[in-house]
C-alpha cells in the first residue's frame, strides 16, 4: 500500500511539475475572462477575442514544452510544443490533458533518439542532425497528435462530460467530494483540477458563462476549517502553533499543499474537508452557482476575483460554509489525536543532524517541490538572512536535490527518497515545514557556529585563530560585569531595552542601537528556543556598535516571548564576527540539559564565565 501511494504520489508531482511553473499563465487568462467577458466584471467585446485562444493555444503550449523539457530540456520543450499543436488543431475540445500527455511522450521519444544518435552522429555536423532529428520526428509527432491524441482526448472529454452530466441530473455531484480530497492529499490537485476539471468547465462556460466545476477542487474552505481546528485543539504543541501560518498561506495565497501534511500525520482528519467539500458542492447546485474561469490558485481572492457579480455573496459564503463544516467534523478529531512531540506521522523519530564543515545552500524538499517546501525555504530565508546573508536557501522537489545542497530539510516520510537524491548532504528531519524544533536547531547551529565552519564576515576571526592568539591579544566579548543574575521577570520589550542598556553601560554601542535590537524582535524572533533568547540589532545597525560585547541577563522566572519563556537572554553586539565563540559556547552548553536548568537558576558569575568563555 505504501508503494503504491508512494507511485501515485510520485505521478501527481509528475503533473504538477508541469502545471506550476505556468500557473503565471492561469492567472492572466483567469482575469482576463473575468474582467472582459460579456459577464465579467468590465465587458469589452476586443479585449474579449484574447481568451478563447489564449486557452486554446497558449496554456497548452506551455504545459506540453515544461513536459518535454523535464525529459530532454530545451529540446525537449521544443518537440513537446509541436507535438501538442497537432492534438490541438485534431480536436474542438480544450487540450489540457492532451498537452499532459504529448509533451511527455514528445520528450521522452526525442531523448531517446538522442541517445541511440550519439553513437553515429559525423563529426562538425552533430547541430544539422539534432535540428533536423527534432524538426522530423516533431513533424510526425504533431500527425499523430492530430489523427489519434487530439481525437482520443476529445473523446474522453465527451465520456467525463456525460459522467458528470449523469452526476448533476441524479443530484449526485456532492459525491465528487469523497474523490476529491483524498486525491489532493496525494498531491493530484493539479491533475484533477487543471487536467479535468478546467477543460470540462471550460466546454461549460462557452454555453453558460460559468461553471461548478472551476469550484470543485479550488475551494479553500475545507482546507481552512481543518487547519482551524488544528489551531484551537491540537495537542501538539508545535503543530497547534504553526496551524495559524498555514491558513494564511493557504486561504490567502491558495498553496492548498500547505495543509497535506495536517492530514497524513492524522489520516481520519480527512474526513472533514471532505464532509466540508461535499456540503460546498451541494449548496453550490442548489443555487445554480459557478465561476466564469478557474480559480487558481485556489485563494479566496481567486474565488472572489472569478465569481460573476451577481453571485459573489453567495459564492464567499459557499466557502464558509465549507470552511465551518470542515472545522466542526475537524475540531473533535484533532482534539483526540495522539501525536507525540518526537514522531512524525509514519511514527518515526525527527531527527536533526548536527551540520558539518562550511554551509553554502540549504534546500528544503517535499514530495512536488513547489507547495510546502517553498513556503518552507522562504520562511527559513527570512529568518535567517539578516545572520547568515552568505547562506543559499533554496526548494526542490525529494527527487530532484541539487547536487550541491549542503544541507537538505525533509518531512520524516520523504526523507528515504530525499537522501536517494543527495546522498552527500546533512539532513534535517522535521514534522512541518513552518515551525519545528528541528529548525530551531538548524538556525541555532548556523548562526551560533558559523566561527567554527569558517564563515560569516570576512573579516572573522575563526575560533581556532581565536584559539591560537596570546590571552592579552585575544577579543573579551562577556565579562563578569556584563552578566546579571537573578532579575524580576518583565515584559519581552523591557528585556531587549535592558539588554541593550547593559551594552550601552559597556561602551559597545550607542542607543540607535537598542531600537534596532526591538525592531530585529519585529522582523523576526530572537527568541532561540531552549529559554534562550538573544537580542541583537539589524545588519543596518552595525555602525552603532564600537565594540564587541555580549551580556546576560538571567530571569529565573522567565520573559514571555510569544509562546515560550526566555530565561537566559544574551544582548550581542558583535564587531567583526568576535561575539560567535560565544554563541557557539552558548550552543554547546544548551545541549546539556543539567547545564541549562543551572544557567537559569545559578548565582555562581564565575561558573558561568567558564561555560561561556
Amino acid at each position: 500500500m505504501a508503494k503504491a501511494r508512494e507511485g501515485v504520489s510520485k505521478f501527481g508531482k509528475f503533473l504538477s511539475g508541469m502545471v506550476m511553473p505556468n500557473i503565471g499563465a492561469f492567472i492572466a487568462w483567469g482575469f482576463i475572462t473575468a474582467l472582459f467577458i460579456e459577464k465579467g466584471w468590465m465587458p469589452n467585446a476586443d479585449l474579449a477575442k484574447i481568451v478563447s485562444p489564449m486557452l486554446q493555444y497558449l496554456i497548452p503550449i506551455l504545459i506540453a514544452g515544461q513536459g518535454g523539457y523535464a525529459f530532454d530540456g530545451n529540446r525537449g520543450r521544443v518537440i513537446g510544443s509541436i507535438a501538442v499543436f497537432g492534438a490541438i488543431m485534431g480536436t474542438d475540445y480544450t487540450m489540457l490533458m492532451g498537452a499532459m500527455l504529448m509533451g511527455p511522450l514528445a520528450g521522452w521519444v526525442l531523448k531517446k533518439w538522442d541517445e541511440w544518435a550519439k553513437s553515429w552522429k559525423p563529426a562538425g555536423l552533430e547541430m544539422l542532425v539534432d535540428n533536423f532529428s527534432l524538426g522530423i520526428i516533431g513533424l510526425l509527432l504533431a500527425i499523430l497528435g492530430f489523427y489519434a491524441i487530439g481525437p482520443f482526448m476529445g473523446l474522453i472529454l465527451v465520456i467525463l462530460q456525460g459522467g458528470v452530466q449523469v452526476l448533476v441530473d441524479n443530484g449526485l455531484m456532492p459525491l465528487l467530494a469523497f474523490f476529491i480530497e483524498p486525491a489532493k492529499v496525494l498531491f493530484l490537485n493539479n491533475a484533477i483540477g487543471n487536467g479535468i476539471f478546467v477543460p470540462i468547465g471550460t466546454e461549460q462556460v462557452k454555453a453558460a458563462g460559468q461553471s461548478i466545476m472551476f469550484m470543485l477542487e479550488a475551494n479553500p474552505g475545507p482546507g481552512v476549517g481543518m487547519l482551524l481546528a488544528y489551531a484551537l485543539f491540537c495537542k501538539d504543541k508545535t503543530t497547534k502553533q504553526s496551524a495559524p501560518g498555514a491558513i494564511i498561506i493557504q486561504f490567502i495565497g491558495g498553496i492548498h499543499e500547505i495543509y497535506f501534511p495536517y492530514i497524513l500525520m492524522n489520516p481520519k482528519v480527512i474526513i472533514g474537508p471532505m464532509l466540508g467539500n461535499f456540503v460546498a458542492i451541494l449548496f453550490s447546485g442548489i443555487f445554480g452557482l459557478g465561476l466564469v474561469a478557474p480559480a487558481s490558485p485556489g485563494s479566496i481572492i481567486a474565488f472572489a476575483s472569478m465569481a460573476p457579480k451577481s453571485q459573489l455573496i453567495l459564492v464567499l459564503l459557499d466557502v464558509v460554509i465549507a470552511a465551518a463544516v470542515s472545522f466542526v467534523v475537524s475540531a473533535p478529531l484533532v482534539r483526540d489525536a495522539s501525536m507525540g512531540d518526537d514522531s512524525d506521522s509514519d511514527g518515526t523519530t525527527a531527527t536533526v543532524t548536527k551540520v558539518k564543515g562550511v554551509v553554502s545552500k540549504i534546500v528544503f524538499a517535499c514530495d512536488a517541490g513547489m507547495g510546502s517546501s517553498a513556503m518552507g525555504a522562504t520562511r527559513f530565508h527570512n529568518r535567517i538572512k539578516l545572520d547568515r546573508p552568505d547562506i543559499v536557501v533554496e526548494h526542490a522537489s525529494v527527487d530532484e536535490v541539487p547536487a550541491d545542497a549542503d544541507v537538505v530539510v525533509v518531512q520524516a516520510s520523504l526523507a528515504d527518497r530525499a537522501r536517494k537524491s543527495a546522498p552527500g548532504a546533512d539532513f534535517v528531519v522535521i514534522k512541518n515545514f513552518l515551525q519545528d524544533p528541528g529548525l530551531d536547531s538548524l538556525y541555532q547551529q548556523l548562526v551560533a557556529t558559523s566561527a567554527a565552519a569558517g564563515v560569516g564576515s570576512t573579516d572573522a576571526p575563526s575560533v581556532a585563530q581565536q584559539a591560537e592568539e596570546p590571552a592579552g591579544k585575544r577579543v573579551v566579548a562577556i565579562d563578569k560585569a556584563g552578566i546579571q543574575l537573578g532579575l524580576p521577570s518583565v515584559s519581552r520589550e523591557e528585556a531587549i531595552k535592558a539588554a541593550g542598556k547593559a551594552l550601552m553601560d559597556h561602551g559597545s554601542v550607542d542607543a540607535s542601537y537598542v531600537d534596532a535590537m526591538l525592531e530585529r524582535d519585529r522582523e523576526q524572533s530572537v527568541y532561540m528556543g531552549l529559554g534562550v533568547a538573544i537580542p541583537h540589532g539589524t545588519n543596518a545597525a552595525k555602525g552603532s556598535i564600537k565594540k564587541t560585547c555580549v551580556v546576560l541577563l538571567q530571569y529565573p522566572q522567565g520573559v514571555q516571548w510569544g509562546d515560550e519563556k526566555a530565561y537566559l537572554v544574551f544582548g550581542i553586539a558583535g564587531a567583526n564576527g568576535e561575539h560567535l565563540q560565544v554563541l557557539a559556547n552558548v550552543a554547546r552548553a544548551l545541549e546539556d540539559e543539567e547545564v541549562v536548568q543551572k544557567m537559569r537558576t545559578t548565582t555562581d558569575k564565575d561558573w558561568l564565565l567558564k561555560v561561556l568563555g
